[in-house]
């Protein structure tokens, strides 16, 4: 692959760069007329404008991403996260193109984004998943009767979803009886399929994550764990890894699951196991990302290895360079999203960023997609980057990660430094016990 078009935008658009210049290839970055001077758009070698700021009109028009790549020489499209990353549609348009798609095959990604497929394809492989209804749910009147028949509390789930779209925490009828109709709606709006699905609500649970990777040649292997469980309105702010809630025993049966998993589709490329955990260390399959996660850092910063260039390493059809036994992990990491968003509400804060600092230091990485004089705009996802440390030890890391939150600047918006300082100095975060009710708890005793 000589020319990689970047079929994204912002942070990762800038981190996918990053290592095709180290590995000599030419990128095209396609941008919408909001982006037009973001540092993503001048970094690559060439820049496309595709449409207005809409998504719909832009980064999710797939024909005028193709157009750009064809008429510019692309041999392949890397989709980033988000956006067009898990749309097997998008994923087989590139191979009628003859236009290398660096993900998983269209088909892996379509079963395992249908959640209700991917319930049954992990039952099937012996994976342990959430007791609940492994089929669409039609009614409000359905739904009752199967949250009845499992036990409340129970999650109803959109087939389709993420990013906590469509999902609702429903204790009695009543209240399925009011988010059935809701959450359908958001399901179709946002996703196109209105399939509702019914779990067992796990109380009090840890949020872990699995890296895998696997080649054309048969090749599954893990790079470890990634703790996810600080969280808010169910979408991750903090991941580090290892994660401190789990003994050796657990770590290595939770990563064998996940390539099991994994083998169960005939995976290729990068993928994350998703996992929800209970207080006993028992742990059930939550979903699969067919793609690059937003926590990846973490895993790079402690097995010293480029998951891009393994991407783009597999897209090429070439093996994995190293058996399982051969990876190992050294030091801590944590890895802070940082958003334009109020720090109390959690609401999207856009405007221009008019004063811009990282942090520098020691174990501190950047991975962002602005520059002072930046528009957050109201069209896109309000993450402005995200800091990354690491340390030979957590507290070390620990340490790390508080020194450069402080010194983090970003003035003319509001950001969530504030409320990642309060985390990060809060006691019972730096003895690492924590579940993901930890932020909804933090927040109920400051008010208190």
């Amino acid at each position: 692959m000589k020319t990689i078009l970047i079929a994204n935008r912002g942070e990762i658009a800038r981190r996918i760069i990053r290592t095709c210049k180290n590995k000599g290839i030419r990128t095209i970055a396609v941008h919408s007329e909001a982006d037009a001077s973001m540092p993503f758009v001048r970094e690559a070698d060439t820049a496309v404008l595709i449409g207005p700021p809409p998504v719909a009109q832009s980064y999710l028009n797939i024909e005028a991403i193709l157009k750009a790549a064809k008429e510019n020489g692309a041999d392949a499209i890397h989709p980033g996260y988000g956006l067009l990353s898990e749309n097997g549609q998008f994923a087989r348009r590139c191979l009628e193109e003859g236009i290398v798609f660096i993900g998983p095959k269209p088909e892996v990604m379509e079963e395992m984004g249908d959640k209700i497929r991917a319930r049954n394809k992990m039952i099937a492989a012996g994976v342990p998943v959430v007791p609940g209804y492994n089929g669409n749910i039609a009614t409000v009147e359905e739904a009752c009767a199967i949250a009845n028949e499992i036990g409340y509390p129970v999650m109803l789930k959109a087939s389709a979803g993420g990013g906590g779209i469509g999902m609702q925490i429903c204790h009695t009828d009543e209240e399925i009886t009011k988010a059935f109709q809701s959450s359908k709606g958001r399901a179709k709006a946002y996703f196109g399929n209105d399939d509702m699905f019914i779990e067992k609500y796990i109380e009090d649970p840890h949020h872990i994550e699995v890296q895998v990777m696997g080649d054309e040649h048969g090749s599954i292997i893990h790079l470890f764990e990634r703790e996810c469980s600080i969280q808010r309105r169910h979408q991750k702010v903090i991941e580090e890894s290892p994660s401190p809630f789990l003994d050796e025993e657990t770590r290595l049966s939770i990563c064998e699951a996940a390539v099991q998993a994994a083998k169960a589709v005939q995976y290729t490329g990068a993928g994350t196991v998703e996992f929800i955990m209970n207080a006993n260390k028992e742990y059930f399959f939550l979903e699969m990302n067919t793609r690059l996660q937003v926590e990846h850092p973490v895993t790079e910063e402690i097995t010293g290895l480029d998951l891009v260039e393994l991407q783009l390493l597999i897209a090429d059809k070439k093996a994995l360079p190293f058996a399982q036994e051969e990876i190992t992990a050294r030091g801590h990491a944590l890895e802070m999203r940082i958003y334009a968003e109020d720090p109390v509400t959690f609401m999207p804060s856009p405007g221009t960023i008019s004063a811009y600092q990282q942090p520098r230091g020691q174990g501190v990485r950047i991975d962002d997609a602005v520059e002072a004089g930046s528009a957050i705009t109201p069209f896109y996802d309000p993450m402005i980057g995200k800091l990354i440390v690491y340390g030979e030890t957590r507290e070390e890391a620990l340490d790390f990660a508080r020194k450069a939150v402080e010194e983090y600047q970003i003035e003319g918006i509001k950001t969530n430094l504030p409320m990642l300082a309060e985390v990060l100095d809060n006691d019972s975060f730096a003895k690492g016990v924590y579940t993901t009710k930890f932020v909804q708890q933090m927040k109920q005793t400051t008010k208190n």
